[in-house]
């Protein structure tokens, strides 16, 4: 799926969220935030901070792929570096 807003995002985490059966104090708990900030992010927060974005799709086992590419020689290497380091996440 192509995520281009908060709004994308949020509903993702949210469909997530209930398919594992976890209501939104236990994501929160499981990300180290509030249950209040998961209400915010579900609803499409749009100045959220990155790296709590990326720990909630973490703790959700949600990869998140940048297709990064340059004209006729696919994936650059600053795509690389990117995926290495949400790996690490």
């Amino acid at each position: 799926m192509r995520v281009r807003t908060a709004t994308d995002i949020g509903l993702i985490i949210r469909d997530r969220r209930r398919d594992r059966g976890w209501d939104q104090q236990t994501l929160a708990d499981r990300v180290g935030v509030s249950r209040l900030w998961i209400g915010e992010i579900e609803n499409g927060k749009p100045r959220a901070q990155l790296d709590l974005v990326l720990r909630t799709l973490a703790a959700l086992d949600l990869p998140v792929d940048i297709g990064v590419t340059t004209p006729g020689s696919g994936k650059s290497r600053s795509a690389e570096l990117i995926r290495q380091a949400l790996e690490q996440l």
